[in-house]
Order: C-alpha cells, then sequence, then structure tokens
C-alpha cells in the first residue's frame, strides 16, 4: 500500500494530485507540505505539516521528523523569480535541501520513486517559437549553447531552473546507488484550481470575461485581448486532475522510471474554437468582427477603445537551434525575434475606472474574496493570449508506455470554472446564463403564442389588439 508526500499542496499541481490520491484506495497514507496554509481537505488520510522549502536542511528535517516515510515524493513547488540565474538557484537550492533532509531524516531509505513537476519551459516556449510538435527528445536550450546574433555576436540562452532540478535529482539517485528513482513531468499551461496562484489562467480567464460581460459599453460582447496569431494559432494544455493521474500513473509504472515525460490533455485545440464556448458560457457575444486592427503589431493593432501592448522577447525563437537540424537553416533569422501582442492590455483594462466599479459589483453580489482580484496574473494571461506562435505537444512517449489518459480541453475549463464558483474564487456565471436562458424562454414562448394565434384568429383584428400599424400590412 504506497504512501506519499506532496510539496507545494496548495498549489494547483500539489492541490489536485493529492485530491486524485485521495481518490484511490490503495494509498493509506498521503502527508502533504506547504510554508503556510493548512491542507484543503480534511480527510483522515491527509497527514499536513508546515515546511519552508527555502529553509536549510537541518531546518527542514526537523519539520519533517515526525512524519510517516514516503515511499513515493510528489515535488510540485517551486519559487518564481524575475531573474532566471536567481531562479535557477533558488529553486536548486530548494530540491537539494529537501532531499538532504530526507537523508537526515532516514526517510530516503523507503523512497521508492520521486516525482518532480517541471513544465513545457523545459523547450523554450517562454522564449518563443519552438519545433513543433515538441518531444522529448528535443535538446536542452542550455545556457553554455549560444544562439547567434547580429555582427556574428552570441547571446546565450538564459539559465533554466528545470535543468538545473533534474540535475540534483539525477545524481542524488545516483548517489544513493540508484535505490530510488525518478520521473519527471512537463505540463504546459495547466488548468487547475488555487487561490491566488502566481500563474492560474483559468481564474484570469474567469474575472476578464465575468467582468467583460457586464460592461454596459461593451454591448456583453467578449473580444479576444490577445492577437489575431494567437487566437488562430494551434495550442495543447494540461488538466490539473489528469497531470495529477498521469503522476499516480508514473510512480507506479516500472518502465518509466529515471525519464521525463510530457503531460498534456491529448488533444489539440485553438481559441478559435474555446473563444466561442468561453463567451456563451458567460452569457455574451462574440464580436463580428474580432480584430478590427491589424490584430498584431503595430497602431491598428488595437480593440476599439482599449490600449494594446507590445513586447519583443529578449532571445532568438528556439527553433533557431535545431533549425540547421531539421533542414530549415536559412527559414528563421537570429535577429528576429517572437513577440507578444495584446490588443486589450489586460493589465491596464484591469485598472480601468468602470471595470474596477463593475467587479465590484459582482463581488459584492457573490460575496467574492478582494484578493482574488488583487492578486489577478493578468502579466500571465497576457503571454498565454499574446504569444504569436503555438504551442503543440506530443504524447507519444507515455502513449508507448501504456498511459492512455485524456481530458477534453473546454471540459477541463468548464469544470475547473465550476470549481473556482464554488470556492467562491469566481463568480457564478451559471446563474447568469440561467437567468438569460429564462428571459428568452419566456420571450420565445409568448412570441410562439402570438403567432399560433395569428394562424387562427383574424389577422388584422389580432394585430389591431397589439397596436400594430395594420394599414401598411396586405
Amino acid at each position: 500500500m504506497p504512501t506519499a508526500l506532496i510539496t507545494g499542496a496548495t498549489g494547483m499541481t500539489g492541490r489536485a494530485i493529492t485530491d486524485h490520491l485521495l481518490n484511490l484506495p490503495e494509498w493509506t497514507s498521503i502527508t502533504t507540505l506547504s510554508r503556510s496554509q493548512q491542507s484543503h481537505s480534511s480527510n483522515p488520510k491527509i497527514h499536513h505539516a508546515t515546511l519552508d522549502l527555502q529553509s536549510s536542511a537541518e531546518d527542514m528535517s526537523s519539520s519533517l521528523r515526525d512524519i510517516q516515510a514516503p515511499e513515493y515524493v510528489f515535488f510540485c513547488a517551486y519559487l518564481a523569480r524575475d531573474d532566471e540565474s536567481d531562479a535557477a538557484k533558488v529553486n536548486g537550492a530548494m530540491l537539494q535541501n529537501f532531499i538532504d533532509a530526507l537523508h537526515k531524516t532516514g526517510a530516503i531509505k523507503t523512497l521508492k520513486r520521486f516525482v518532480l513537476v517541471n513544465g513545457l519551459k523545459q523547450w523554450g516556449v517562454h522564449l518563443g517559437r519552438v519545433k513543433q510538435p515538441m518531444h522529448e527528445t528535443d535538446p536542452r536550450l542550455e545556457p553554455s549553447t549560444t544562439s547567434t546574433t547580429t555582427d556574428d555576436k552570441s547571446t546565450p540562452w538564459p539559465e533554466n531552473f528545470y535543468y538545473t532540478q533534474q540535475d540534483i535529482l539525477a545524481e542524488a539517485a545516483r548517489k544513493d546507488g540508484d535505490k530510488w528513482t525518478w520521473v519527471v513531468t512537463f505540463p504546459q499551461d495547466v488548468i487547475g484550481v488555487a487561490k491566488a496562484n502566481f500563474m492560474n489562467l483559468a481564474t484570469a480567464l474567469g474575472l476578464y470575461a465575468s467582468v467583460m460581460a457586464t460592461l454596459p459599453s461593451g454591448g456583453s460582447e467578449l473580444p479576444f485581448p490577445g492577437c489575431k496569431a494567437n487566437y488562430l494559432a494551434f495550442n495543447c494544455w494540461t488538466s490539473a486532475k489528469l497531470h495529477a493521474d498521469f503522476c499516480a500513473w508514473a510512480a507506479l509504472t516500472p518502465q518509466a522510471g529515471n525519464q521525463a515525460f510530457n503531460v498534456i490533455d491529448g488533444d489539440t485545440e485553438s481559441w478559435q474554437n474555446l473563444w466561442p464556448k468561453l463567451a456563451k458560457r458567460y452569457g455574451a457575444k462574440i464580436p463580428p468582427n474580432m480584430f478590427p486592427g491589424s490584430g498584431e503589431r503595430g497602431v491598428d493593432g488595437a480593440y476599439d477603445g482599449y490600449e494594446p501592448s507590445h513586447t519583443e522577447l529578449p532571445t532568438p525563437m528556439p527553433v533557431s537551434a535545431v533549425a540547421e537540424a531539421i533542414g530549415l537553416k536559412d527559414e528563421f533569422d537570429p535577429r528576429k525575434h517572437s513577440v507578444i501582442h495584446q490588443q486589450i492590455d489586460t493589465t491596464k483594462w484591469a485598472q480601468r475606472p468602470e471595470v474596477v466599479k463593475a467587479w465590484e459589483n459582482l463581488r459584492d453580489q457573490h460575496g467574492l474574496d478582494q484578493q482574488t482580484w488583487d492578486k489577478a496574473t493578468w502579466g500571465f494571461l497576457t503571454f498565454l493570449l499574446g504569444r504569436d506562435y503555438s504551442c503543440v505537444v506530443s504524447m507519444s512517449k507515455a502513449r508507448k508506455l501504456g498511459w492512455t489518459g485524456y481530458k477534453d480541453t473546454w471540459d477541463a475549463f468548464n469544470e475547473t470554472f465550476e470549481e473556482l464558483e464554488k470556492e467562491g474564487i469566481l463568480p457564478k456565471a451559471s446563474e447568469k446564463v440561467k437567468i438569460a436562458g429564462e428571459v428568452l424562454r419566456i420571450v420565445n414562448g409568448w412570441y410562439s403564442g402570438l403567432i399560433f394565434c395569428m394562424s387562427l384568429l383574424d389577422k388584422r383584428a389580432l394585430l389591431r389588439h397589439y397596436a400594430f400599424p395594420v394599414k401598411k400590412l396586405s
């Protein structure tokens, strides 16, 4: 009967793994760790402990002294830093000190597999256009390698804390004589539930859609704030619940040991398909002309009445690193970088007086926490909806080992919105849609009844009753 320890248990991936293991009877004991928050679950299988992953190995070992030694560790915690070098140092130290703490407490002796959660930054999706689709065999963009820029100068790729953590993990297992194995997962744009999470796509989307749909000036329309290239691009997302299922599978699948895997829902989607569904969910309409400007870079790249934003990414496109190997040496000019463009700058949008007022009305009406708005990750939403390239991922490696999991991406979004509504994080869009639908049903019923009566009664008499201009009708 396997036992688990989960770090970052209050974040999107950690929370989902906790919930998933709770529903599997074979997992008899689950220890959750977080810096401050208690576990969101009161299930007796849960044992929660407070742990500061920025502390020393000695301090961590004191915090871990009384917990049950786990057979499986799910390491979901990370700390965001603006500087990539700093992020590598901080997150590398967190993992190294945690492993050292397991040695100090003796818990390492029971460890069978260590699952580390990373992401698609592995392949440079944060740096610009990447090779499509992304495979686990694609090369790292190591800081020691260079990408040619203008005047034959070279610019190193920025550090990536994923690489740092993976090297630490593999070396730790080797030093322990390979008595335990590891797995690394690469989810993409995770769809899940967490409060005040640094990168929560669903919460930011839900806030934008619910507020925009109530603005009188918007005519109940829901314009796409990003760029046309993004709207038409193809992308893959990862349901936090499906990722949790994968982590449990990978932990117990012998042949998955010492391997890294892409983890996405299993479909390939596009905002041109998802955005109309989002609008419908929030009782809004799709603008007949979604991109009245160019929808791209330039003066015209703004939605009517709103301020745009435009940022050029600082490095060459990652695809340029493999361009020659795939026969496209001269197709990607290293001097041309990918861009992040929004026809509606969501950060500035969220500061507009009418937007703030609309949010406050929703907050008061639904009893929402103001922190939901104050900590909304508009910058993250800007990046995800503004990048001018696709992000398509291969799941072939996991499939070949027997993984069969699948989740429809829109279903993942919709279910997550519903959970966020139940948690009091988002306003309940379903009530608005339900009311609108009931009004429409009544109007349609009245109109149908009127037409039916007109077919039975004298048309002119009925029209006179409703004060219609009969003389203009034949």
